[in-house]
């Protein structure tokens, strides 16, 4: 196991998919490496289930910070196509949380998931001793929808189109501008590029995206640039299809401040987290299609390349086939002062 961030895929079939409990004939997808959500068929309805653990930074105000970890809670799910209609979630918070900062916290969530037509059905709250910001709980997140009509980050076929949505590194950049200005300030960026990355961390935002493209077209696959950024989810996506990903990284949307933020930081932006933004893997014959759907959300998306035959990606000359080191982490340990 990696000292940070998430299990590798050897880690996930030696230790963890050999023992997943009981099997039931109810579960139509069950824990795989490289699709962040599983599937149930009830009968013919289906319910697409994905679990992450909440990030509460106060740093940014508790209702922005509500809203933030809401938003990657519920990306899982949508990755499938499918709107998230329900959420699960509990809060193991620090003492020192008073009502008025808890009241905050979710009256974002709140707001944001009666926005997304997405109903709270059960949690838990409590103050523990030893909780710690910023990892305070975990969320489900759940979307009923038909089991047969489900987008798989596995699905991507030979033949298929690569969007891009946002561009590389939004999240990361715009995190470490809202909780670092006066660092990156020091290190030579300019008040108006550090304000601008930090904007972006309120578009780091997929939801609604995932959505229209799935009603726009055929999509073959869908996945979130999380931890690994987007070259590690084009290295997922290409090793669960058993497909091989070409990617043109100059053709990718790229968001003003962004790649600022990263060079004072010496990380690169194709390979730090970035949740918001998405890959897709689609049919030429549906491609337009979806670029318009996105497109009209006031999202920026582009083709930035093609899935063939044969396995690993092909980025800036170079051959990967497992997912990079998450340079993100050490990063926020570097300004958080924590090395």
């Amino acid at each position: 196991m990696p000292d940070r961030g998430k299990i590798d895929p050897a880690f996930f079939a030696e230790r963890i998919a050999p023992r997943l409990g009981a099997e039931r004939n109810d579960v139509a997808l069950g824990p795989t490496a490289g699709v962040d959500f599983g599937l149930l068929n009830l009968d013919g309805t289906g319910l697409a289930v994905a679990t992450d653990p909440i990030s509460v930074l106060p740093e940014l105000g508790f209702e922005r910070a509500g809203r933030f970890a809401l938003h990657v809670a519920l990306s899982d799910v949508a990755v499938a196509g499918v709107a998230p209609s329900h959420l699960a979630i509990s809060f193991s918070l620090p003492e020192s949380v008073g009502d008025d900062e808890f009241d905050a916290l979710w009256t974002g969530i709140h707001e944001e998931c009666e926005a997304l037509g997405t109903s709270i059905v059960t949690g838990h709250t409590a103050r523990y001793p030893g909780a710690e910001f910023p990892w305070v709980g975990a969320a489900t997140a759940m979307g009923v929808c038909d089991p047969e009509t489900v987008v798989r980050p596995d699905g991507a076929r030979p033949g298929d189109r690569l969007l891009v949505t946002r561009g590389p590194a939004v999240e990361t950049a715009g995190l470490f501008a809202s909780l670092y200005p006066e660092q990156l300030g020091e290190r030579g960026l300019a008040p108006e590029t550090v304000a601008d990355a930090a904007d972006g961390l309120d578009e780091a935002r997929l939801v609604r995206d995932a959505v229209a493209a799935a009603e726009a077209g055929d999509v073959s696959a869908m996945h979130d640039a999380t931890e690994g950024g987007l070259l590690g989810a084009c290295c997922e996506m290409a090793a669960s299809a058993g497909v091989r990903f070409e990617i043109d990284a100059a053709a990718a949307p790229t968001r003003s401040g962004v790649a600022a933020v990263c060079d004072v930081l010496g990380i690169d932006p194709w390979t730090v987290t970035s949740s918001g933004t998405l890959v897709l893997a689609v049919p030429p014959a549906d491609a337009a299609a979806v670029r318009r759907a996105i497109d009209a959300r006031g999202t920026p998306v582009a083709e930035v390349g093609r899935v063939v035959e044969g396995s690993g990606v092909r980025f800036r000359d170079e051959e990967w086939t497992e997912p990079p080191r998450d340079e993100s982490w050490d990063a926020y340990a570097e300004l958080a002062g924590t090395e």
